[in-house]
């Protein structure tokens, strides 16, 4: 009988988020202040327009090490495009996201191609999401906030299906309002992926925030990977740049 059904542990996660979700109903201010936060968040890891120069490692169980490095540019909360400066093979090769879509430009194939959130353009478990990511109140609103040691944890609700993670869960740095750490999770409740962000740095300009991206996920055991940020500065960038027109020269875009 379904009453006698053991409840497994990614239902009882998925139960508390809905009791959480509906809590939080009787809670207007925590929840006001939980997406104010989430706005200073973001705007503490980078300017509403910018560019950024960042070098990702993939790091397999046995030591090998493949490593990138990308220019990348965004401009206000739907749009964003990279392109790799390192290794020689993958040099021109571009990305674009507008909202939730996303496109691929390899020099010799010529047209971008779709690709979607959870693939990958450079292997790894950093996914496309996570390398061309947004606000991230563009893509959550906040269902909860509670204080744990001095240190607030924001758990998020995706506000459309086919953003990468259904639920996040955010550990705040309090100091520098920043993430600390964040539990990504399918809308079943698996864990997906932990990301662990360090080593703050003055990048000038107010911004102050992680330099260093981590993750591992239970799902690839043994790999993991790095995102470090040599630099985030603004910068006025015109919307042409954010076209499929203008993949193929967005590498010459760096200054």
């Amino acid at each position: 009988m379904l009453y006698n059904t053991k409840i497994s542990m990614k239902i009882l996660f998925v139960i508390l988020i809905i009791f959480a979700n509906i809590g939080s109903l009787f809670s207007d201010e925590a929840l006001d202040a939980g997406n104010k936060l989430l706005k200073e968040i973001d705007r503490n890891l980078s300017p509403e327009s910018f560019e950024s120069l960042r070098k990702i490692i993939n790091i397999e169980p046995n030591g090998t090490k493949k490593e990138f490095v990308l220019f990348a540019m965004k401009k206000g909360n739907d749009k964003m495009v990279t392109t790799f400066l390192a290794p020689k093979s993958e040099i021109g090769r571009s990305t674009l996201r507008l909202d939730d879509n996303m496109w691929l430009y390899i020099p010799n194939v010529g047209k971008p191609m779709r690709i979607t959130s959870l693939q990958s353009v450079i292997g790894g478990i950093f996914n496309n999401s996570d390398i061309m990511q947004l606000d991230y109140t563009a893509e959550y609103d906040v269902i909860e906030m509670i204080d744990d040691n001095d240190e607030k944890v924001l758990t998020l609700k995706a506000k459309r299906f086919n953003v990468a993670y259904d639920i996040l869960k955010m550990w705040v740095n309090d100091k520098y309002k920043t993430p600390a750490k964040i539990e990504c999770y399918t809308a079943s409740g698996m864990l997906i992926k932990t990301l662990h962000f360090k080593e703050i740095k003055d990048f000038g300009n107010g911004i102050i925030r992680p330099s260093v991206l981590e993750t591992d996920s239970p799902l690839h055991k043994g790999y993991k990977a790095v995102m470090i940020y040599a630099n985030i500065k603004a910068r006025n960038i015109d919307d042409e740049v954010f076209t499929l027109n203008y993949m193929s020269k967005i590498k010459d875009l760096r200054r």
